[in-house]
């Protein structure tokens, strides 16, 4: 099937930097191949290694310079090995689930194993410095989800490298724009639009990007003519080759196990990226996999007997060893010895990592056999504890769900008695059950002086007679200052020339230049990924959808990266990026969407602000990049062309997250709504005054977080009744809001009449005034609604007015 001909590049190899690159895939394979069988033993739930892939690995890791940059995914265990931001014994604690930042600094537990990130955060959340060290940008299971920020990291650097401004601001993050983003893909995963819309937008931007391509003929059982056009990534992407005339992507192919061949083409790929921003995929072909794609099946089903023969002569590290010795830089006995120690050593690293674990959860199971020997010669009640003990002593690994557990059925066995052990008992458990939920919980959100929801607010102040100015002028205004931070920029179809669809960035890009405003591509996963990835080298990125229904394309990348990063990394990477939208009430299908709980639960992790106008909206935006979490605000597509009163105080107007604003007060019914539905409430307020109904209109002003002091239950406590109205789908935000206020607020027990929710119907809204009117709730629907309510509690002074 091969001759396996080795390429001699015109480059000198050191005898002792060859013998360590072979120390590192023998010990790399061992290890892979223990993840396996540390799976089958029971020890760890899942496991996915980088076998096959060793020596292609390493020679993209020796390519690296400090300061550079690996996005790549759940195999590249050897080039974190290589680069030094992964040890052996962090390999296996990963494996094992630890979660203790000590034992796996890449997750603390909460990834499995291979899926790897450089702590870029202090305790405090404050950066440290990218610049002296290798950068591993947070693992992600997602195929392809590791490229659209890696296309944001490489972005950076061309930020970095052109802007003379951002010179006092590089000193943690760049030197000078010369880091290399290296990206990394199976063959099968190139087929996802993620990948294919990266490579059209590193064409286009012209970034120091490397792409990796590890090419072993299937996609778990699924072989490669049923993945790609001409079953090759890079004949398929010829037309991206650049030539003299045309900028475009440096395409080079070369094979799995040819090691001279590997060192030469990262070499070139590296320099022509790092000195000339040019964008190169290398493609890796001839990869094998010895265990096949996971510990969850075996390839023997899907590969024939040919392939698999094949695969064992052209095993990268075998043919790595044959090279070597061909080269008489080793002999037979030193390989061989390279080949046991490595073995020994992984079996070493292994029992390290396995015996930490289970000593950090031993600690806590003998606090519990103590407190349960106590509790037993106490109560003398052996039938109530004894089959609780045997069943947790009967665990070969048992865990901290296990000793919950058990505290737990312990606790329910002596409901009836209550002395000193009992009371212990739950001590125990309560502290053990505070000490998960931060092993397991943390982070979602900053925890640093840096949170917005540390800023108090500063509201708008007016002239005695203020200046009344469309909507879209004040943003404008409020951009225009934001800009001034050299952090700051704004990227997002239509933004520059145009200023942007509703001109809120009109002459901005004349003024800051076309890298502060900067048109893209109608490409909503890359732009997504340009502001991820340069949010997380210390800019401040506001990334604009042009229409909230179009969130959709991108939103993969929004919620299985972006929103989970802070947490995944427990703590240790962040992406404050801000993402600009704009929604609601306007004309058509495509473009008055409000998918609010869609949004809402699927990008926990993330401010979300939803301004009922434009200073509302620009008083957000101020608190977003005042602090160092994601963000996003949804503005009103209605709200451009409204006139509102200029604040004197603009540029100083900061909306506090999770905090409501009452903007009427009432007596008899509380209306909670948000955005373009406050119009219409307050509206539907004024008729209902004249009808003898006094209404207090609450806007939530962000559904996450979602009033945080609670001062909807205080309003309640006042009226006695409630309606939560928005125009989402049923049983959307408004019942999300609902469930916040009467679940999690206790308002339940305050209401006189059931809580009411006014929501769109359960279709998308049809074109046409008329659509809108039809289609989402209209101020009649309120009126009706808070009508309705105090009808059925005092039908003489309300009787009925339709029936």
């Amino acid at each position: 099937m091969n001759s396996f001909t080795f390429s001699s590049p015109d480059l000198s190899f050191d005898p002792a930097g060859v013998l360590e690159d072979y120390r590192l895939a023998a010990i790399s394979r061992a290890c892979s191949l223990l993840v396996r069988k540390e799976v089958f033993s029971g020890r760890a739930k899942f496991g996915i290694y980088g076998d096959g892939k060793e020596v292609c690995q390493i020679a993209l890791a020796r390519s690296m310079r400090p300061g550079d940059y690996i996005s790549g995914y759940y195999r590249d265990q050897t080039i974190g090995a290589a680069i030094g931001d992964l040890t052996w014994p962090q390999y296996f604690a990963q494996l094992y689930g630890h979660p203790d930042i000590q034992f796996d600094p890449h997750s603390g537990g909460r990834q499995m194993n291979n899926h790897h990130a450089t702590r870029w955060l202090d305790e405090e959340g404050k950066w440290l410095n990218q610049t002296t060290r290798y950068n591993t940008v947070a693992g992600i299971s997602s195929t392809a989800g590791q490229i659209p920020r890696a296309l944001g990291i490489a972005y950076a650097s061309k930020m970095y490298r052109e802007r003379a401004d951002l010179k006092d601001h590089e000193a943690l993050f760049s030197n000078k724009g010369q880091e290399v983003c290296f990206t990394t893909i199976g063959d099968a995963s190139t087929s996802e639009g993620m990948f294919l819309e990266c490579i059209n937008a590193a064409g286009v931007l012209q970034i120091p990007i490397v792409f990796s391509v590890w090419d072993d003929g299937y996609g778990i059982s699924v072989p490669i003519e049923f993945q790609t056009t001409k079953s090759s990534i890079s004949k398929a992407l010829a037309g991206y080759q650049r030539n003299e005339q045309e900028k475009g992507l440096e395409i080079i192919q070369v094979k799995a196990w040819d090691y001279p061949g590997l060192i030469a083409a990262y070499q070139r790929a590296a320099n022509l990226a790092r000195t000339e921003f040019v964008p190169c995929l290398v493609h890796v072909i001839e990869c094998t996999q010895p265990q096949g794609h996971s510990a969850s099946g075996s390839h023997e089903r899907y590969k024939s007997t040919e392939r698999l023969a094949w695969e064992q002569e052209a095993d990268c590290n075998v043919l790595f060893r044959e090279w070597v010795l061909a080269k008489n830089i080793a002999t037979e006995e030193a390989l061989k010895a390279i080949d046991e120690e490595a073995s020994v050593l992984a079996r070493k690293y292994q029992k390290e990592a396995f015996s930490s674990y289970m000593a950090s959860v031993d600690v806590d199971k003998k606090a519990f056999l103590r407190i349960a020997k106590s509790l037993l010669e106490s109560t003398n009640e052996p039938s109530l504890l004894q089959p609780i003990i045997d069943e947790l002593n009967a665990l070969p690994y048992p865990i901290f769900s296990d000793l919950v557990r058990a505290g737990r059925k312990t606790l329910r066995a002596f409901r009836f008695y209550q002395g000193p052990a009992v009371k212990l008992l739950r001590k125990w458990l309560d502290d053990l059950e505070k000490l998960n939920r931060r092993r397991f919980s943390s982070h979602q959100m900053s925890e640093s002086d840096e949170s917005p929801l540390l800023i108090t607010g500063v509201k708008p102040a007016y002239e005695k007679e203020p200046v009344l100015v469309d909507g879209r002028e004040i943003l404008n205004k409020a951009f225009s200052q934001f800009l001034e931070d050299p952090r700051v920029f704004i990227l997002g179809e239509d933004v520059g020339k145009i200023g942007d669809v509703n001109q809120t960035l009109a002459g901005l890009q004349d003024k800051f230049g076309p890298l502060k405003v900067t048109d893209t591509g109608i490409r909503e996963v890359s732009i997504v990924g340009q502001g991820i990835g340069a949010s997380m080298r210390g800019l401040r990125p506001i990334v604009e959808i042009q229409y909230l229904d179009y969130i959709f394309y991108p939103f993969p990348v929004l919620s299985d990266d972006w929103a989970c990063l802070h947490y995944r990394t427990a703590g240790g990477q962040k992406a404050p990026m801000i993402l600009r939208t704009r929604g609601h009430r306007l004309e058509g299908i495509w473009h008055s969407g409000s998918p609010m709980a869609v949004l809402i639960n699927g990008l926990r992790g993330v401010h979300f602000c939803v301004p009922r106008n434009m200073t509302q909206a620009a008083g957000m935006y101020r608190t977003l990049l005042k602090g160092d979490d994601p963000g996003i605000v949804i503005e009103c597509l209605n709200g451009y062309r409204l006139k509102e009163p200029m604040p004197s105080n603009l540029t100083e107007i900061e909306v506090p997250l999770g905090i409501p604003e009452i903007l009427r007060e009432g007596t008899d019914i509380t209306i909670v709504t948000y955005g373009s539905m406050c119009r219409i409430v307050l509206e539907a307020a004024e008729t209902l005054a004249g009808l003898g109904i006094s209404v207090e209109v609450i806007d939530a002003q962000t559904l996450l977080p979602f009033d945080r002091h609670h001062s909807i239950l205080a309003s309640i406590q006042k009226t006695h009744r409630v309606i939560f109205a928005d125009e989402d789908m049923p049983g959307g935000a408004s019942a999300y809001m609902m469930q916040e206020v009467l679940d999690k607020q206790g308002a339940f027990t305050w209401l006189e009449s059931p809580a009411v929710c006014i929501a769109a119907t359960a279709h998308r809204p049809a074109y046409s005034s008329d659509g809108d009117y039809f289609s989402k709730p209209n101020a009649e629907n309120v009126v009706d609604a808070v009508y309705e309510i105090m009808r059925e509690s005092d039908p003489s002074t309300y009787p009925a007015i339709y029936f």
